[in-house]
This record gives structure tokens, sequence and C-alpha cells, in this order.
């Protein structure tokens, strides 16, 4: 399934992994420079912005193609504009077929061209419904995208693949059962943790190792989607949306201590079981969803004026951070406050001597000026005397 050269895929791998040894100390700039040119690896940009630039490109070339086509091959056709988006997404296929073929992966070529192709694919089945059945436009895109995903590892195609499937799924359960609005979150809330455990077992029984960045992605995203499903504020507000009720405030919903407890215990879970199995993605993930746990308190009930809980709340994470750091500073194993060689976490510790140094007007130390009298060069024992001048 995979279109991409799977000995360059390891190469590139094996590059990367280098790379990473190469910046935590434990081999030279000469080896990892060996290693690189003897290794045979894909066309792509690691730099967003270039790759961003690529895509600027892509989407130039992708677009003139498709102005191309629709000018000087489809003109005659009677009804041809509902034929255009069919051929566009044809062009996006080839385009990223030829790409990968030639070895571009997260270059940004490839990403105009398979973006395009989603795109043009979710257009063409509007305009072939009328724009009515938003089901069908959704369920081609999640076709569409995961064997996008499965044949050129393109990890914005996974997203979407995702995204696309939970769209579908709450679209079908709510239009088409009879008390789909009510039982929608908990349903998403299933959907979400049965993701999440899925990913996990993926993981373990990985043959292909090629595809384990977008199980990652998806497990990660599962957890965002798990917590926004149980979420009072997401589902108030979602639910008197959906059921057309929503005027200046949105109507109470049903079960509504259940959602406040989960909307604060969640992220505490995820904080919980992020520090003790190491998760760096869900401590973050955790970080965010406890900071929208307190906006979402503080939506429906204003406690105190603004400044005054930003104050607070600025002192109780400064409280934080300063005895976490004082615990974990001496700590060498586990969790701990050490810069981490591997992900070249010191970049903190030059952030933090650039501040000092700008904020106590340090500057950089200057080598003098040499001194124009020569000292040394003595055969006896004063400094330069040589029994001539």
């Amino acid at each position: 399934m995979i279109v991409l050269d799977k000995n360059k895929l390891d190469n590139s791998a094996l590059t990367e992994e280098a790379e990473a040894l190469k910046n935590a100390g434990f081999i030279g700039k000469e080896q990892f420079n060996f290693i690189k040119k003897e290794l045979l690896v894909l066309n792509s940009h690691k730099n967003i912005l270039v790759r961003i630039g690529f895509f600027l490109l892509g989407s130039f070339l992708y677009a003139s193609l498709c102005g191309a086509v629709s000018l000087f091959g489809l003109s005659g056709i009677d009804s041809y504009w509902k034929v255009l988006p069919f051929v566009f997404a044809a062009i996006g296929f080839v385009g990223s077929e030829l790409l990968a073929k030639q070895g571009y992966h997260n270059h940004g070529l490839d990403d105009a061209f398979i973006l395009g192709t989603l795109l043009n694919t979710g257009l063409a089945i509007g305009v072939l419904s009328e724009g009515e059945n938003v089901l069908s436009i959704m369920i081609a895109v999640t076709v569409v995208s995961f064997i996008l995903y499965l044949r050129y590892l393109h990890l914005l195609s996974a997203l979407v693949f995702y995204l696309a499937l939970t769209v579908t799924l709450g679209y079908a359960i709510f239009e088409f059962l009879e008390f789909g609005q009510a039982i929608l979150p908990f349903f998403m809330l299933l959907y979400g943790a049965g993701t999440y455990y899925f990913c996990r077992k993926l993981l373990k029984d990985l043959s292909e190792p090629f595809y384990y960045s977008g199980i990652v992605l998806i497990k990660s995203i599962s957890l965002i989607l798990f917590y926004l499903s149980g979420n009072y504020m997401v589902v108030r507000e979602l639910s008197g949306t959906l059921s057309g009720i929503y005027y200046d405030v949105s109507p109470e919903i049903p079960l509504a201590f259940f959602f406040w407890i989960f909307t604060f215990a969640v992220p505490v879970l995820y904080l919980f079981f992020a520090l003790k199995n190491k998760d760096r993605i869900m401590l973050w993930i955790s970080f965010i969803a406890i900071a929208f746990s307190f906006y979402s308190f503080r939506f429906y009930h204003s406690v105190l004026p603004v400044e005054v809980a930003l104050t607070l709340g600025g002192l109780l994470l400064f409280a934080i951070a300063f005895f976490s750091i004082k615990k974990l500073k001496t700590k060498e194993t586990g969790l701990t406050f050490k810069p981490d060689r591997i992900s070249n976490s010191n970049d903190f510790l030059n952030a933090e001597a650039l501040i000092i140094a700008s904020t106590f007007g340090m500057k950089p130390e200057v080598k003098p000026a040499d001194s124009p009298m020569e000292f040394g060069g003595g055969g006896f024992s004063g400094g330069g005397s040589e029994g001539s001048f």
C-alpha cells in the first residue's frame, strides 16, 4: 500500500536517530555527516517555513494545472462545471503519485497535491448531491483521507481522517436516531475512549513502524475528544445550538452535576497518568484541559474580577512550578528537571541565560586588543632579555 521507497523510509528514520544522537553529544559531527552521506533518504523538509513555501509553490502549480484543464479540456462539455471537481481530484491524485515515486515526503509540494485531492473530493460529492447530503460528503472525505494516509504516510491526512470519521458518526447519530441529541455526548465519550485503547493496542502489535506517528497522533486527538465530549461548557453550548432554542443564554442541560465533575476530574486523571507513565503528550494535554476547565467554570460563574482571578492564578502556577522544580532538580532518574539530552531541552537553559543577561544589562565578554609591546623570547630568567636590543 505504501508507494514510498521503504528503504529510503528506513534510512530517513536512521538519519533522524543519528541527528538526535549528535544533538545529545553521543556521536560527533563527522560521524553524523558520514552517516548522512552514506544513506539515501527521502526528499523532505523539517523547517516549517521552507515547507510552507514549497506548499504555496505546489498550490500554485496545482491550481495552474486545474485551470489549464478547465479552460482547454472541458469547455465543450455540457454542465462541465459538475465534472470539474472530479477531474481536479484526479489531477491531485496523479500529482501525489508522481511526487511520492520521486521521493517527496513531507516536502511541501506533496502536501499541496494531497490536500488538494481531499478538498476536491469533498467538493465533487457536494456538487453531485447539490450540497444537501452532508453525510455522503463526510464519508467520501473519510475514505479518501484514510487511503491517502496509508499510501503516502501523510500525517495531515490521518488528522483529517479521524476528524471526518468523528463528524460522520456524530452526524449520523444526531440525524437518524430518535434520541440522538441526548445520547450524543455519551456516544462520543465511548468513541474517544475506544479509539484511545484501540490505538494503544495497535502500537503494541505494530508490524509496520512507518504508521507509528499517525497512530500516536490519532491517540492524542482521541484524548482531547474524550475530554471535550464531557466538558460541561461544550455539552451545554452545543446542545443549545443543535436544539435551536439558543437565545441570549443556553438552557441548562440534564445531568449537569455529572458533567461538572467530569470537567474537573478528567484533567486531573490525565495529569496523574501522564506522570505515572511518563507520557509527555498526555502531560501537555492535561495542562491545556485544566486551563480550559477553569475557563468553562468562569464562563458561567464569575466569582472574582478578571484581574484578581488572573493574579491568583498566576501566583498558584508560580507556587506549583517553584516547589516542583525545587523537588525535582536533584533527581537524576525518572521524573526530573534535568535537561533532556535527546530532545535538546537545554534550550530552556539558554533562554534563561539570555533573559538574565538582558535583565541585568550584561554584555558578552570582549577579547582585549593585542598589546603593541611584544614580550617573551628571553633566554635567561629575565622577561625577554636576550642580551640584545
